[in-house]
């Protein structure tokens, strides 16, 4: 089975992760994505990011009428913080018979210089890329790359987490059973 394995905060998910991450699974040669949520990606900020188990529910939620979605806390388990080829070197071991690729976005590759073992990532992993306005994947470090033309909504988790904040609607943004849950939990309020 080929599984793409979408990262991310997920603070908190959204219908524009949910794009993607259905997108990938009809849309390609993927069997399944799994949307890992990460503890702390080592390079944004932690100070704003809900308790993880909080994060994995509210993506659990998102996704639970989806068969070929699934939300994975396998880093919760693991020595933080996240590093993705570590993620990934424990995954293909503890799941030998599955193949893993990475679906990230195309701000997300430009930096992938910067990660740790990236080369080692590259050789071993197969990428599938969305791409994202203004950052045209130009350089494929050697890198089995495909890039994937998915559609994109212009939202992010951190204006949600601000439109909160400010105490305007979310509904539409997130899942509806996510933005009730939010709400009822008082969450990103500040």
């Amino acid at each position: 089975m080929k599984i793409g394995l979408y990262f991310g905060s997920f603070n908190p998910i959204h219908t524009g992760h949910l794009i993607i991450a259905s997108f990938m699974a009809y849309h390609t040669d993927l069997d399944k994505v799994w949307l890992v949520v990460s503890p702390h990606n080592p390079l944004k900020a932690s100070s704003s990011l809900l308790n993880e188990h909080h994060r994995f529910h509210l993506a659990e939620m998102a996704v639970q009428d989806e068969p070929r979605l699934r939300v994975s806390n396998i880093e919760f388990s693991l020595p933080r913080p996240s590093f993705t080829i570590d993620t990934l070197t424990y995954m293909t071991e503890k799941f030998p018979t599955q193949q893993f690729v990475v679906i990230m976005g195309s701000d997300s590759f430009q930096n992938i210089p910067r990660w740790k073992n990236y080369e080692q990532l590259l050789a071993n992993y197969e990428i599938y890329i969305y791409n994202r306005p203004g950052h045209e994947v130009k350089d494929t470090y050697g890198g089995k790359v495909t890039v994937v033309d998915a559609p994109m909504l212009d939202i992010s988790s951190s204006n949600i987490r601000k439109w909160i904040q400010e105490g305007k609607s979310v509904r539409y943004m997130v899942p509806d059973t996510v933005w009730k849950y939010m709400a009822e939990n008082n969450y990103y309020k500040g």
